[in-house]
């Protein structure tokens, strides 16, 4: 009988991907970070596009994209998030992960390209957008607005629910909060003819609002929704 191969050391795998983003950092890509304003207390300086490449031959992986989670670097985590299984992922490893975000950009990618894939995602909106931390309840949205541009599956039911969880969070004037918010509603206004109507209403009430944040993000998504009609 022939020997089984070696497990795979998820650790080592993480290592060796770790070593290659820091070689393929530069200043340009390190001061972007900043442009952008992606803060994080351990990063390289490493572009989406080469990330994307030291992805690609390692697959679907997700012991190995636990590993380079927990090895803090920014762009380790960006890479985690590409490399992840999403059948995989449970509500646990969401909430854990998502405690950890620090900036708009982790944020925002892990929700894009993994979270809003995973069974648990409309659970997380809602739980998220009660958060009192700033990216927590970011990812809210960030997650909501990513299921209205990926999920096929889900009737327009399930995101008309969510509109009640987009209006609480309307006067929240944190930038990064607000502005999740805005794309969340826009990103549903573009799925549905039902769900433009009640996006449209939604960001109307908003801009009549006597709170400033609300009504910028309902002008905001009034803008861009009018453009539908």
């Amino acid at each position: 009988m022939a020997k089984r191969p070696p497990a795979a050391n998820p650790a080592l795998d993480a290592d060796t991907a770790v070593g290659l983003l820091k070689k393929l950092s530069t200043k340009h890509d390190f001061s972007n970070l900043k442009r952008f304003g992606i803060v994080s207390n351990k990063a390289f300086g490493v572009s989406m596009a080469n990330i994307q490449k030291v992805a690609k031959p390692l697959g679907r992986n997700h012991a190995l994209a636990e590993a380079l989670w927990k090895t803090g670097w920014y762009e380790a985590r960006m890479l985690a998030s590409l490399v992840d299984e999403p059948e995989k992922v449970t509500r646990a490893q969401m909430d854990r992960w998502c405690k950890d975000f620090d900036n708009w950009g982790i944020c925002d990618t892990v929700c894009f390209t993994l979270f809003d894939r995973t069974p648990h995602a409309f659970a997380k909106v809602t739980k998220w957008s009660a958060s009192k931390e700033e990216f927590v309840k970011r990812g809210a949205f960030a997650l909501l607005a990513s299921l209205a541009l990926h999920d096929k599956r889900s009737a327009d039911a399930a995101f008309l629910k969510t509109l009640p969880l987009i209006e609480r969070a309307a006067t929240d004037d944190r930038n990064f909060v607000k502005k999740g918010v805005s794309w969340a509603l826009r990103g549903i206004g573009h799925r549905s003819p039902k769900l433009w109507a009640g996006a449209m209403a939604l960001a109307g009430r908003l801009a009549e609002s006597e709170d400033t944040t609300a009504r910028w993000i309902g002008r905001d998504a009034l803008k861009d929704l009018k453009r539908l009609a």
